[in-house]
């Protein structure tokens, strides 16, 4: 591997917490039930703080999370685990495409559905039905299915690289495992997303800490 690549690998890493970081920051606020509540959801998604946190967090932290993805599959290729992380990265990158559809679905057609709720449009309602239907539903669930694909490997390829500490790496494939299932319980996403941003952040932190360290000539011991 050349040096331009493995430095564009340990600086890739730091995209791991930022997109942690993102996802928590989506998480602070939650929309009510459209199901139950579609005037507070419609006044919800009309917001300018809706569409940015979409845009931001969900839509360019999933593109950032995928690169960042990528970073670590370079950074553990001469390592016995690159088959796991190249598996998890694939899996990670597919995840985040199939996401950033749902996301961007939020982002763009529900702010629209909620306008014309408001202007006295009562179709919204049939309409929003008729978006979030079957194959959104099952584009969500492959996502997510894949995200733990992703988050396990990935995790896995950490704890086991000799590189990383290894509870960040069980934490990382923990923490994605349960973020995929918080839908659940949304109330959950921003424990979830904080303690993923802790692996995240000992594994970029890690590999800055190698990279500042000195190379030792094989056969040449370090000096006392």
């Amino acid at each position: 591997m050349s040096e331009h690549v493995r430095g564009f690998a340990r600086r890739g890493l730091w995209l791991l917490p930022i997109w942690a970081a993102m996802l928590f920051l989506g998480t602070l606020t939650h929309q009510p039930d459209p199901q139950t509540q579609f005037g507070a959801f419609a006044a919800y998604v009309t917001t300018t703080e809706f569409l940015v946190s979409h845009l931001v967090n969900s839509i360019l932290g999933a593109a950032l999370g995928s690169i960042g993805a990528v970073a670590l599959l370079l950074y553990l290729s001469d390592r016995p685990v690159a088959k796991m992380a190249t598996a998890g990265a694939v899996a990670s990158v597919a995840a985040n495409t199939l996401n950033t559809a749902v996301f961007g679905v939020a982002a763009f057609a529900q702010p629209a559905l909620g306008r014309a709720f408001l202007s006295g449009q009562e179709s919204a309602q049939d309409l929003y039905s008729m978006i979030y239907a079957a194959p959104l539903f099952g584009t969500a669930i492959l996502g997510l299915l894949l995200q733990i694909v992703g988050g396990v490997f990935l995790g896995i390829g950490i704890a086991s690289s000799g590189r990383f500490p290894r509870w960040a790496g069980w934490l990382y494939a923990a923490m994605t495992t349960a973020l995929s299932l918080s839908l659940l319980y949304p109330a959950s996403q921003s424990v979830i997303t904080a303690l993923l941003f802790v692996a995240a952040l000992a594994v970029a932190w890690t590999a800055q800490r190698r990279g500042l360290l000195p190379e030792v000539p094989v056969g040449i011991a370090p000096e006392p």
